[in-house]
């Protein structure tokens, strides 16, 4: 007799359906598991062992052998520690696998047959569904992560006992009734904290309504990181479709405590290296930009991340994915995120300041720049140089606009996105293509010849930057709720993009 159940593994983010078979036979006493199995799946031997031993029962003294199929798929994990032992179970004493048909069984086991959560839960979940299981068996930690899928039954173990309950006398597996209490969110921040910088704070609210990028360069002290940290109070709440895949992503990290509903802020040290920003490893796993997945990326002082961790982003940056590929085998990670980006001006960060004289070289400056490539720049949509705020305003000026006024006029603009790009299931200005730009943002004549104008002065510009420029200006007319593409949101869009603190003024609307 040969004991199959249904389980699965992880493949980046997603889970594979996995077949997982015991045979047991007489011969010299051994435990071999066979399909390309991992280190971790192999030494399960042990944890198996001692679990049966837990409730009363035994690692046969016979050949046990295990094969997890399909044999070309890599297995990593502990999560098949459940599965293979229910096989062990079902086939070494005779007991009808049908309780547990149709069924997905994840759980690693501890030697005291306690069954502990695993990552990928939810994917298991969304896979249970889509191949028409009746439902999946985790631990029971995991159940709150494994209920935000629906339409599929949850039954959630915490002991071997109660799988070799149901499979023994047909008792019913536990489906534990509750979710596990959200942390409280810490006290939050406001917009309204940050006295001055209109400038700043307008392009904020752009960006934040196109989902652009957006690069904030200025000297110490100016409120850089201020903005950046407020800007998720900002954002629209997450949909549910947007929610989904962002747990996803921290499910197969082993991170979710149930749907993941607000969105990320991630904010990785300048030391990070290529591999934990972008993704990737032996066997690939998400990086810093896929648990920003819907939410934001902030990197404070840009120019001092390694070379090779920022010139990665450009791929990201376009395709709104990350595509990783290994000799075990290539992946694509979610990376539709929204850079915000920090920047000093100079290594001693008081260039053009007013405030401290800059003490740093000519060459010194300029080796400082060249660490941002053209491209990379070429790729942010919104750059803004953030002026001191003089002492007198910082002290008198009224508070601002809180988060919560400018994130109904950037609900209303993503509103107005969402119906227009409905056709091509696109969710933000951003994210248009060519072909989309040019049939959604048409320019009258007015509006060509400020391009024209902004063409011409500025000689740095390239097609894409002039294709961003548009899209920029596209959300700048949704802010205002306007259905057209006017001069004056071109001229708005360009004075956003200006990283020289003395440079020209801008042509005029003609």
């Amino acid at each position: 007799m040969v004991a199959r159940l249904q389980s699965s593994t992880l493949v980046g983010i997603d889970a594979a359906l996995l077949d997982v078979e015991c045979h047991i036979t007489r011969g010299l006493p051994g435990y071999h598991v066979v399909g390309m199995a991992a280190t971790s799946v192999k030494e399960g031997a042990a944890r198996i062992k001692s679990a049966l031993n837990s409730i009363h029962e035994d690692l046969p003294l016979k050949h046990v052998t295990v094969n997890l199929a399909p044999a070309d798929l890599r297995k990593p994990g502990c999560a098949l520690d459940l599965p293979i032992a229910a096989c062990v179970v079902i086939d070494e004493l005779g007991f009808s696998p049908q309780p547990l048909e149709g069924l997905l069984l994840l759980g690693e086991l501890a030697l005291d047959g306690a069954v502990r959560p695993v990552k990928g839960v939810l994917a298991a979940a969304m896979l249970a569904r889509e191949k028409g299981l009746r439902g999946v068996v985790v631990p029971v930690d995991s159940v709150t992560e494994a209920r935000v899928v629906g339409g599929i039954e949850v039954y959630g173990v915490a002991h071997l006992r109660q799988v070799y309950a149901t499979l023994a006398r047909g008792e019913p597996l536990p489906s534990p009734s509750g979710d596990r209490p959200r942390r409280p969110r810490p006290a939050g921040v406001d917009m309204a904290e940050v006295r001055g910088q209109d400038l700043a704070r307008a392009a904020v609210e752009v960006a934040v309504a196109g989902g652009h990028n957006v690069l904030l360069a200025g000297p110490p002290g100016t409120g850089k990181t201020m903005l950046a940290r407020r800007i998720p109070t900002v954002l629209p709440a997450m949909t549910r479709d947007e929610a989904l895949e962002t747990t996803k992503v921290y499910s197969a990290l082993g991170m979710a405590e149930g749907l993941v509903d607000d969105r990320p802020f991630r904010s990785p040290h300048h030391t990070i290296s290529s591999a934990a920003l972008l993704g990737g490893g032996t066997h690939p796993r998400p990086g810093e930009i896929s648990m920003a997945h819907n939410g934001v990326l902030f990197l404070d002082e840009l120019p001092e991340f390694s070379r090779a961790a920022i010139e990665g982003l450009r791929q990201p940056l376009e395709e709104r994915c990350v595509s990783i590929a290994r000799v075990a085998g290539a992946v694509k990670l979610p990376a539709s995120f929204l850079l915000v980006a920090a920047a000093n001006p100079c290594p001693c960060g008081w260039l053009e300041s007013g405030v401290r004289e800059c003490t740093c070289s000519p060459s010194a400056v300029e080796r400082y720049r060249m660490r941002l490539s053209g491209p990379l720049l070429d790729r942010i949509d919104l750059q803004i140089h953030v002026r001191p705020v003089p002492l007198s305003e910082l002290r008198t000026a009224a508070a601002g606009e809180s988060s919560a006024v400018m994130r109904e006029r950037v609900a209303a603009a993503r509103d107005r996105q969402l119906a227009r790009l409905a056709p091509w299931n696109l969710r933000c200005n951003a994210e248009m293509s060519s072909r989309i730009v040019q049939l959604t943002c048409p320019l009258d004549a007015r509006a060509e010849r400020m391009l024209s104008e902004l063409v011409e002065q500025r000689r740095s510009f390239t097609a894409r930057s002039i294709e961003r420029l548009i899209k920029v200006a596209r959300t700048i007319a949704d802010l205002l709720e306007q259905d057209d593409v006017d001069a004056d949101a071109l001229q708005e869009a360009a004075q956003y993009r200006d990283l020289d603190p003395a440079a020209d003024a801008l042509p005029e609307v003609a």
